[in-house]
């Protein structure tokens, strides 16, 4: 597949697909708290997207069965909401992809359920600061391992690991486009960036070793250690100087 450079009217179609799934999270954060299940996190996720006449793209997506991917403490990824209720102590990754007009923007955030150990709060820190750290990279004429060899870099500097078997991608037209974006690697390597490409960006942070499973769903993805596990991605839009993030408000 082609790498896709967006026109203004496309960024701007994937911008508005952002400021709904920014809406979408803040509801969906402000219901996290001990008691509540996973399916309703889910549901306040897609009432605001209908609200906002948008759907979830990830409902069917290649046989996906929920409107979000919704995982707790080891779960890394791809948790499929239940009537699991949250306990204090938890963190909860919620990770949604946003249709709007047939644009698609993704993103995805770690919310903390009441007070956690410190160590977990570091965790969850850690993860955001690892995306700001790959995406400053995400400039016009670096290279795609620059941005993964970023959050390497400064995960393993605090004593984490960073998931390896799943990464970062092209989105916007399509949920999945090129190029991969992995979150690991040496820099100066893979497809050299353009003004107009635009990137999820999502390191996916373990307290212990990065090695993974997959759940016998056939979806959810576990830190195999059962350590906690973090998660935070945006979609970005490459430029000439700083990366501009399109699903942050």
């Amino acid at each position: 597949m082609a790498v896709h450079i967006k026109s203004e009217r496309e960024t701007e179609g994937i911008r508005a697909a952002g400021r709904i799934l920014v809406k979408a999270l803040a509801a969906a954060e402000a219901a996290v708290r001990p008691g509540v299940s996973l399916k309703q996190l889910e549901q306040i996720c897609v009432d605001c997207l209908r609200s906002h006449s948008a759907t979830p793209t990830f409902l069917g997506y290649q046989g996906f069965p929920g409107a979000a991917c919704i995982s707790v403490n080891e779960e890394v990824v791809h948790g499929i909401p239940n009537g699991r209720k949250l306990a204090e102590g938890d963190i909860v990754k919620i990770d949604i992809g946003v249709t709007k007009d047939g644009f698609i923007a993704d993103g995805a955030r770690t919310f903390e359920v009441g007070k956690v150990k410190p160590e977990v709060h570091a965790l969850v820190v850690a993860t955001e600061r690892a995306f700001r750290v790959g995406a400053d990279k995400a400039r016009a004429g670096n290279r795609v391992s620059d941005i993964g060899a970023a959050v390497q870099s400064y995960v393993e500097e605090q004593g984490y690991s960073v998931v390896r078997d799943l990464c970062g991608h092209g989105v916007g037209l399509e949920l999945h486009e090129e190029p991969s974006v992995p979150n690991f690697g040496k820099p100066g390597k893979g497809m050299t960036l353009k003004s107009g490409m635009t990137l999820a960006i999502e390191p996916m942070v373990n307290m212990g070793g990065f090695e993974v499973e997959t759940l016998a769903n056939d979806w959810t993805v576990v830190a195999r250690d059962g350590k906690p596990s973090a998660h935070y991605e945006n979609t970005i839009l490459v430029t000439e100087a700083e990366p501009e993030i399109l699903t942050n408000g």
